[in-house]
């Protein structure tokens, strides 16, 4: 059952609504369109040298598409893991720990792969 005004403002019984669900849909399929273009850059780094990679990987359009692939699959991360930890963890103490440690690991992962990818694009 919804208060007339939790109905206007969309929001549930938790009071913070539906935006990790949708931001988990938008990053997925963020990650479905990035998808094809990754694989084909995966499959053309297939057989070649620390030096061709390099090449291949240090063009900007390419850059960009595995920088917006990682950001995608950095935040469906942690908002997948998120949730799951929410759902399953119990103790208030221990759930808040576990999340802050899921933000620390996803936001390490996403900027260590920024630094790969920028430093490589540069030509550093």
């Amino acid at each position: 059952m919804r208060t007339p005004l939790g109905r206007v403002r969309h929001l549930g019984a938790s009071h913070s609504g539906t935006s990790d669900f949708w931001r988990q849909r938008v990053t997925a399929v963020a990650l479905t369109v990035l998808i094809v273009p990754v694989i084909v850059v995966v499959m053309m780094l297939l057989g070649r040298n620390q030096a061709g990679a390099a090449q291949i990987l240090g063009s900007w359009p390419i850059a960009i598409i595995m920088l917006l692939f990682v950001i995608a699959s950095a935040w469906h991360m942690k908002i997948g893991m998120q949730v799951v930890i929410e759902d399953y963890v119990h103790n208030e103490k221990l759930k808040l720990a576990t999340i802050m440690a899921n933000n620390f690991f996803s936001a390490a992962v996403a900027l260590a792969s920024i630094y790969a990818i920028l430093k490589l694009s540069s030509g550093v």
